[in-house]
């Protein structure tokens, strides 16, 4: 009862997923030696597995229209492999390093998530959420990087690694609205489980085709070992937590309440590797934490569509 009273605040449970995101990165660092294709393949994979059943029992239940098949292919295409894929290599660019332009080029998603959400979703862009959504993306610049200075050293491999996170903002920010679609009639557990199906063997495509497929057993235990945590907390149930949250939060406050990811990527630099921040840099935290807790309140004031299973 408690479980599915908390399950009922969708900005909430937004923003967890959003903090699982930014621990992400502590995960990846120790799987450098792999492919970033290998990391995409295997978290699927392994995520897939875990979510089977659940999958299979919702399959006996739920039938999705032609066009939500597109959607549902689309996303998984874009978001679950090319968006994952890009974002692991920009990462592997700068060294697996959090602070970087491969983070700046990411604040770039929600630009991406609210056009395709007024072109597909057709939901309205107010001025109030324009003008913090522009607070939030602002912010969002001046945490990750110290008095906004950008450095484009590392012999060019930030340039690539920008490109690259270009390419991941593009996928997952327009997913948003895709996989928003998908939910309005289906559960976020049949959405997440289909995703990572369809995922799972395009991945596996992907990866004959760019050579790969001799490394597919080089994993070693601690490799599988760390691929296993990113699905049970950072990947897949990272992914279902954000599904349950998007099914009752439009796709543009959705993309907002992500930015949290920046701040959570901050803080771990802090604390893990003690890291401090320059005063601008707290200062936009505090800005940006206030710039999500406005977006969220729009959710509550704006009619949400409601949730199918």
């Amino acid at each position: 009862m408690v479980m599915r009273r908390f399950l009922k605040y969708g900005p909430v449970l937004i923003v967890i997923a959003a903090v699982l995101w930014g621990l992400d990165g502590i995960l990846r660092r120790s799987l450098f030696t792999l492919p970033p294709i290998i990391i995409v393949f295997y978290e699927h994979l392994i995520g897939l597995i875990i979510i089977a059943p659940f999958l299979i029992k919702r399959w006996k239940q739920e039938k999705l229209t032609k066009n939500e098949w597109w959607a549902v292919g689309f996303v998984s295409l874009l978001s679950g492999v090319l968006g994952t894929l890009w974002f692991t290599t920009a990462l592997a660019k700068v060294h697996f390093i959090p602070f970087s332009v491969v983070f700046l080029i990411q604040k770039l998603q929600p630009i991406f998530a609210i056009a395709a959400s007024a072109i597909l979703l057709r939901e309205r862009i107010t001025r109030k959420y324009a003008v913090w959504a522009v607070v939030a993306l602002v912010s969002a610049y001046f945490v990750t990087f110290k008095n906004g200075i950008v450095n484009f050293g590392e012999g060019g491999a930030v340039i690539i690694a920008a490109l690259f996170a270009l390419g991941a903002a593009f996928a997952w920010g327009t997913s948003t609205a895709f996989s928003r679609f998908t939910l309005v009639r289906h559960s976020h557990t049949f959405i997440t489980g289909l995703r990572f199906l369809i995922t799972v063997p395009l991945a596996f495509i992907l990866l004959l085709f760019m050579g790969k497929a001799s490394m597919l057993n080089d994993l070693t235990s601690s490799n599988i070992t760390r691929l296993i945590i990113i699905a049970l907390t950072t990947g897949m149930v990272a992914l279902w937590i954000y599904y349950r949250g998007l099914a009752l939060t439009q796709a543009k406050i959705a993309t907002i309440l992500e930015l949290v990811f920046p701040l959570t990527a901050v803080i771990i630099d802090i604390f893990l590797y003690k890291t401090f921040l320059a005063p601008t840099q707290y200062i936009a935290a505090l800005v940006l934490l206030f710039a999500v807790y406005k977006v969220s309140r729009l959710n509550s004031q704006e009619a949400n569509v409601p949730l199918a299973g």
